[in-house]
Parts: C-alpha cells; structure tokens; sequence
C-alpha cells in the first residue's frame, strides 16, 4: 500500500515507525522545506475540456468557475477548486515558524506532507511545559496544518504532547478547541493568526491546571467503565454515529491501558485518576486504534475522526472532575 505520508522530516526520536528524514535540531527554514519535501509550489490553471465535434477534433474550452491545482515538480494535479480558492504554500507553513523559531523560542520538531502533496503539516514546540505528580511530563506545541483540497481549512492548533507516551491533545477551554481557523475563502495571514495565538498559548496554565484537576480526581472502577462507555459507544443527533467504537475489542483495549498496560499508567498523576482515563483514551487513538496505516492513524488522530474522539474524552474526563 502506498504511504498516506509522501515525505516528512523530525528532530529527536523517530516518530511514526521509521518514517521521514531526521534532522539535527536547530535547522533553518530551508533545510526543513528540502527534507520535508515542502520545497514546491502549488500551481493553478482554469478547467479545460474538449468540445467533441464529428469530424474534428473538437474545441478546447475554459471554465473559468473553477481551476486545478498541481505541483510545481511532478505537474501532478492535487485537487479541482472554486476559482475564488485561496491557496496556501506548503513553504508557507514552514515560514510561519520563521520569527517564532529565531526570536521567540519555539523549535520546529516534525514537517511533511501527506496524500501525495493535499494536505501538510508542521508542528513546533513553543518551549512551555508543566510536570503532573510522579514527573508526568506534559509540553506545548503549536500545530500549523493546512489542505489544497478542501478537506482542512488553514489551522493553527495549540497541541500538548505527553512525554512518556508521545500521546496528542489539542488545547480546548469552556468545551472549544483553542484551534483558529482560516477557510480557504479568505487569505491567509500569518502573522494576525500568530496574533490570535498569542491568546491561545496564554491558555495554557489555566488548561494545565485542569489537567491537574483531573490527575487529583480519584476513579473508582465503576466511574471508569461508565466513562468508557460514554467515550466510545454512546452516540446521539449531536455526534457522528461513526464516532461510536462499539466493537468490544476498543473498550477492552482501553481499559487494559488505563489499569496498567499504557505507557505512563503507572504514573501518580495517572494511575487510578481521571487524568489516567483521558490518557488512555489519547493514546488508544494515537497508537492503538485500528487504521489502515500508521498514516492514517495520525491523519485521524490529528485531523479527523480520532481528535473528535480525543476531544470527547477530554469532556467527559472534565465533566467527571467538575
């Protein structure tokens, strides 16, 4: 099967299973876009199409309601959009980080590109971070992500990684992702969304502090399963019915990380606590779920159907500590 993942670079650990060229820290914006595989452009063109006509060839026509997309280096087409369609470049997001990397301490530590070119990433770590009881490790990042197909408006997410489990969880205060969104209708600027950021990363000690909350939250056995079922199988007119895991094998599963198996369960701040719920819930999505690939688990787990699980869980764990 051919990778989701068409190319991506990392520093640190090598995340994914193998994949992507790994870099040495500290490297400039260039370097990043050659090993990222971001270092093209995306090309527009209007519709074009054949007339047929008995006995000619026909006539070459323009739409000029829409125009395709493709890249600079293969000429391969990425998708068919509106002609109002904002692009933006895959070194664009890369240049995003520029100032935030050079003056303001945040590290780029993964980039790449994924579905051929559609849709790429860059997630850098903006130097915060908060130990939970027992030394469980939790540190910021800012996650930059953005589609030429239409499947993701240009977004900006503040995103916590846990450290003993590399586990992800956006930001999200009062039940809203902190995530700004910029559709594809408007154009994208960086430096007012790095604004509205600001606001964002101010978040986080008042979200670590709940993430506190729920490592003091005692669980007892019943509360546990009660809140798996609710993460994983109920559904309502609300939720999309696909989000409900009921398959036996995802409630097992995530209960055997809870009471031990997961990466950092044993931990004072997870083990037996709601914080401990909300992990193994994370890291069931991140690195357990079923997928067709480790690419397309991470597409899930950060863009689809695995962050809305990951936000639900978040909910629950909140309303059970409230």
């Amino acid at each position: 099967m051919a990778h989701l993942i068409e190319k991506m670079a990392y520093v640190g650990d090598t995340p994914w299973h193998q994949l992507g060229n790994q870099l040495p820290r500290k490297q400039p914006i260039e370097v990043w876009a050659e090993k990222a595989g971001m270092d093209w452009t995306i090309c527009e063109t209007p519709v074009r199409y054949l007339a047929d006509q008995i006995g000619s060839l026909g006539s070459i026509m323009s739409f000029d309601d829409q125009k395709v997309l493709y890249r600079s280096d293969t000429k391969a087409p990425l998708s068919v959009v509106g002609s109002r369609y904002q692009v933006v470049q895959p070194r664009a997001v890369l240049e995003f980080y520029r100032d935030l990397t050079e003056m303001s301490g945040f590290e780029l530590e993964t980039a790449g590109v994924l579905k051929a070119g559609k849709k790429f990433w860059a997630l850098a770590r903006t130097g915060k971070e908060t130990a939970l009881k027992g030394n469980d490790v939790v540190k910021g990042y800012i996650l930059l992500a953005t589609s030429c197909d239409g499947t993701l408006a240009t977004t900006a997410t503040p995103t916590t990684i846990r450290v003993v489990c590399n586990n992800t969880l956006s930001i999200a205060l009062n039940g809203a992702s902190s995530a700004i969104k910029v559709p594809h209708s408007t154009s994208f600027d960086a430096q007012a969304v790095k604004k509205q950021l600001g606001i964002a990363v101010s978040q986080w000690d008042s979200f670590m502090y709940r993430m506190k909350t729920l490592s003091e939250r005692k669980v007892k056995s019943h509360e546990s399963m009660n809140y798996f079922l609710k993460v994983l199988c109920q559904t309502d007119s609300h939720v999309d019915p696909s989000l409900g895991l009921t398959n036996e094998r995802a409630l097992k599963k995530v209960q055997s990380l809870y009471e031990g198996q997961g990466r950092g369960a044993e931990l004072q701040a997870a083990s037996g606590t709601a914080w401990g719920l909300l992990c193994a819930v994370t890291e069931f999505v991140d690195h357990e779920k079923r997928a067709r690939s480790q690419e397309y688990r991470m597409d899930s787990a950060w863009f689809g159907q695995g962050a809305n699980l990951k936000q639900r869980a978040l909910d629950y764990a909140l309303q059970l500590a409230a």
